[in-house]
């Protein structure tokens, strides 16, 4: 579509407008929905609500409903097609945001025998919104002529996590309980939902007769074997359990290898997410011609040294440098690996999207179980060294997969 053409679209169907609402749906989703669960965790533990296994044990619950809700918009469009029809990508997107909102909020309610729940629920909301906002404005933005503004929905992540780490920095030195932040981050959340909502509507494209799916025809050079695509999944899965032994304890670990009076820890997490936005924002910038699994291959290096760096250098730059590190690849190996999954299967991109999501998310639930066993094995340093030094362990196995991959099946040019 032409540059004259697209300003003569209203505001709310502008390519900006569709990456600026894919952006902030994935704030809502993966910045509260899924990661506010990390700054809030020590608040939990000060006000004596959780203990540092119940927390864990939280945070698989989520990484479960994840798992769920991945597998769920993989099956959705094959066992329900009519209702597929009727829900399409956009409608559960909006639907998995009114679920985050109203599931963040509940957690505020002292009913600690239902928060398992809420996770697991809010694990599922968040992934039919980050799939189902993916699929929707990256086809929207194909249809605009902008796919390369793809890259940019998922700065929103980041952007959410910056936002609820730096809102939890000043409720800790506020004295706040946890009860209050999970309201804030509720309100929060409806506030970025009322800038979602007049653009994230609609189908992204109009069929018409013998005209291709523009994601699939914008991919549909390339395509691989059926163990092209099983290396995929697998080496994306191990990216799942690489990162999030840090996603999910980072501010515990920093606080327990920190002074107890030191200002830091309540800041590593905003650092995070502010390396998140930048990453994604930069992924945008990679030539299409690139192979993905090579750029794939240098973020999960990029990970495994910054979870190497808060190992061997634990003090406030080694931490800070290390956050940085970890969050700067951590959706640009979301964006790179969907679109190496479309490359892969341009016939059933969604689907397979969901599948290695699915993968990612099993992944996820290895973490945190592993490390609470590693916690009551070893005690508090050693059980959190050495699941960091799994999770480096498993990214390299990732990489080196990706170069397996690469020799073996090259790209077509």
């Amino acid at each position: 579509m032409t540059v004259a053409a697209i300003k003569t679209l209203p505001w709310t169907e502008r390519p900006a407008a569709v990456a600026l609402a894919g952006m902030l749906a994935l704030a809502v989703a993966m910045g509260v929905g899924r990661f506010a669960f990390t700054p809030l965790l020590p608040m939990m533990l000060h006000d004596g609500v959780v203990t540092l296994t119940q927390g864990s044990w939280l945070a698989t619950a989520n990484y479960i409903g994840y798992l769920v809700g991945a597998l769920a918009c993989m099956a959705l469009p094959w066992l329900l097609p009519r209702l597929y029809e009727r829900w399409h990508p956009a409608r559960l997107a909006r639907a998995g945001l009114v679920a985050t909102v109203l599931l963040t909020v509940a957690m505020a309610l002292p009913l600690p025998g239902s928060w398992p729940a809420l996770r697991f629920a809010a694990g599922v909301a968040s992934a039919f919104v980050l799939l189902n906002t993916a699929a929707w404005a990256m086809v929207r933005l194909a249809v605009l002529g902008r796919p390369a503004m793809g890259g940019l929905i998922f700065c929103g992540p980041g952007v959410g996590i910056a936002l609820t780490g730096l809102a939890t920095s000043v409720m800790v030195q506020a004295q706040w309980r946890a009860a209050s932040g999970w309201v804030v981050f509720g309100l929060l959340s409806v506030l970025l939902c009322a800038l979602v909502w007049p653009v994230v509507r609609g189908r992204a494209f109009k069929p018409q007769a013998g005209a291709a799916h523009p994601a699939a025809a914008a991919h549909a050079v390339g395509g691989g074997s059926v163990a092209a695509r099983g290396v995929h999944a697998l080496a994306y899965g191990l990216a799942g359990l690489g990162y999030i032994v840090t996603a999910t304890f980072l501010p515990v670990i920093a606080r327990g290898a920190l002074p107890a009076d030191s200002p830091w820890p309540d800041l590593f997490w905003p650092m995070f997410g502010a390396g998140v936005a930048v990453g994604a924002a930069l992924s945008t910038r990679a030539p299409i011609a690139w192979d993905r699994r090579w750029l794939l291959v240098a973020a999960y290096a990029t990970q495994a040294l910054g979870i190497a760096l808060g190992l061997w250098w634990p003090t406030p730059a080694g931490f800070a440098a290390s956050s940085i590190l970890l969050g700067l690849p951590f959706t640009a190996i979301t964006f790179y690996g969907l679109q190496e999954a479309r490359r892969l299967w341009p016939q059933s991109a969604d689907s397979f999207a969901s599948l290695i999501t699915a993968v990612y998310g099993l992944g996820q639930i290895m973490g945190p179980p592993m490390v609470a066993w590693l916690l009551v094995r070893g005690g508090q340093a050693q059980g959190f060294a050495q699941g960091l030094g799994l999770a480096a362990a498993a990214l390299v196995a990732g990489a080196l997969m990706y170069v397996a991959s690469v020799w073996r099946w090259p790209a077509a040019r």
